[in-house]
């Protein structure tokens, strides 16, 4: 099985005079750059993401000035504007997001911990990868048992892209609490971006969050990884057109998210590009496994 590519559909579009979209994405209050902000123009497949001194930067079909974007990054507040509003300033300033922070008491008899979806490398058989715009790929989780749980350490598995020929490609970690109505992801439980470094020469990465004493929510939670469309990201991929059988160069994104296949039936993967989450389902060819990304999660116990 071949890397899963978002977005999963061949994109046609039609020839137009091209602008250049460029500028900073800023603090609204201290004025500083953001990096690593994904601005995502709704209902299509067009998106960036600012890089390490928040300068963005792409090009861009007219007609596409006149599209709402959204940007969105973690600590922010989600932001939907018209393109050409960003287009015309060369900025656009987010405003943080306020957070109302619980106190958290843990137990000092935590220490029971366990692992959900333990993965071995000969379990992973193909993964993800991403052109076009910054997707999120999400993972649920559920929370089985009425005994307090916190989460300890997030481990993601990654596959070596050959065309890819830097050391290191960056992502970020989302963890969502889930939608009591539409069992969908729902508001962060992270509050501040952790982008994660992956070293192309290893298998996997791992977060500790541990002394953020995060209590998994009685629905379960979704891990998000979320590609980031930065230039040290970017590398050039030649693929054969499904119609014609010409090769066609395509623009990707590093990494690529390893995945698996499971009989496990609680786990449920969703996608958010063009502006919204929906499904996503593969199933092994007798019909019995869900393909997912490899994800494991170390618990703690109360």
């Amino acid at each position: 099985m071949k890397n899963l590519i978002f977005p999963l559909l061949v994109a046609f579009q039609v020839h137009a005079q091209e602008v250049l979209f460029e500028g900073h994405v800023y603090d609204h209050k201290t004025k500083a750059p953001i990096p690593y902000v994904n601005l995502s123009f709704l209902n299509t497949l067009k998106g960036t993401s600012t890089d390490e001194e928040g300068h963005f930067f792409m090009d861009l079909p007219q007609p596409y000035l006149e599209r709402k974007v959204h940007i969105s990054s973690l600590g922010y507040k989600d932001t939907i504007v018209v393109a050409k509003q960003i287009f015309e300033a060369k900025r656009f300033e987010m405003v943080e997001e306020s957070f109302e922070l619980d106190e958290v008491v843990v137990s000092e008899s935590l220490g029971d911990s366990y692992v959900l979806n333990p993965i071995a490398s000969n379990s992973i058989t193909s993964g993800f990868s991403s052109s076009v715009t910054p997707w999120v790929l999400a993972l649920y989780f559920p929370n089985i048992g009425a005994q307090k749980k916190y989460l300890e350490k997030v481990t993601v598995f990654l596959n070596k892209t050959e065309k890819f020929k830097r050391t290191q490609s960056k992502f970020r970690i989302r963890i969502y609490d889930v939608d009591s109505k539409t069992k969908k992801p729902n508001k962060d439980l992270l509050r501040k971006s952790f982008v994660l470094e992956h070293d192309v020469e290893k298998d996997f990465v791992s977060l500790d969050l541990n002394s953020l004493n995060i209590e998994i929510p009685s629905d379960g939670i979704y891990v998000g990884l979320e590609w980031l469309f930065i230039p040290s990201n970017w590398y050039m991929q030649t693929e054969v057109h499904p119609i014609d059988n010409k090769n066609v160069i395509e623009d990707r994104f590093a990494p690529t998210f390893a995945g698996m296949y499971t009989r496990n039936q609680n786990y449920k993967v969703m996608i958010y590009g063009m502006g919204e989450w929906t499904d996503f389902k593969v199933k092994s060819r007798n019909n019995d496994r869900n393909f997912i990304p490899a994800i494991s999660l170390k618990l703690k116990k109360e």
